[in-house]
């Protein structure tokens, strides 16, 4: 997933990453995002509505804006919830289809 977050950012989308860690296993993940929020820090976490919406913020966007995918289907019902549009990740293939259609990237990933 990490390579599709580089391609859909290169196509012009702002994109977080949103995790219930205290730290990034890898530290060169930020470079492929606009922002991170890690529950570890902000004092929340997935599901929580507050780490959808403090997520949007640190990217200029309301909630609305968003979509947030997730493997765990809590996780995306909890994006929901904060007003998000959900992709539950079963596998790339049809994570980067829901993707395309989404933001009209056509070949772009």
């Amino acid at each position: 997933m990490d390579a599709v977050a580089r391609a859909v950012r290169g196509a012009g989308v702002r994109t977080a990453v949103v995790s219930n860690a205290d730290r990034l296993a890898d530290p060169a993940l930020p470079d492929a995002f606009d922002a991170v929020v890690l529950s570890g820090v902000v004092g929340f976490a997935k599901p929580d509505a507050e780490i959808y919406r403090l997520a949007a913020r640190r990217l200029g966007l309301e909630p609305g804006e968003c979509v947030f995918v997730d493997d765990l289907r809590r996780n995306v019902d909890g994006a929901v919830a904060a007003g998000m549009v959900g992709i539950h990740h079963s596998d790339i293939e049809s994570t980067v289809v829901e993707l395309q259609a989404l933001f009209d990237l056509g070949c772009a990933l």
